[in-house]
């Protein structure tokens, strides 16, 4: 699945668990009655463009920090 706007923050979750911290930074509610990410953006006064940056930034972070450590603990 492919997150952008039109997804839900449970979605958004559910594909991407590092983007948790960002929607609790920035005081979403993660369960957001299945309202897509844009609707909750800018009922929150958020511009959603900025939150879909931070979100990418931590889908590259956690990436980032996968390839430095390949170690996934199997034998």
């Amino acid at each position: 699945m492919n997150c952008d706007l039109q997804s839900s923050i449970p979605e958004w979750i559910i594909e991407h668990p590092e983007t948790t911290r960002v929607f609790s930074d920035l005081g979403l509610d993660t369960s957001c009655a299945g309202k897509s990410l844009q609707y909750v953006c800018q009922h929150q006064g958020l511009h959603p463009a900025t939150v879909l940056q931070s979100l990418a930034d931590a889908i590259g972070k956690e990436r980032d920090v996968d390839a430095a450590n390949p170690f996934d603990g199997r034998n």
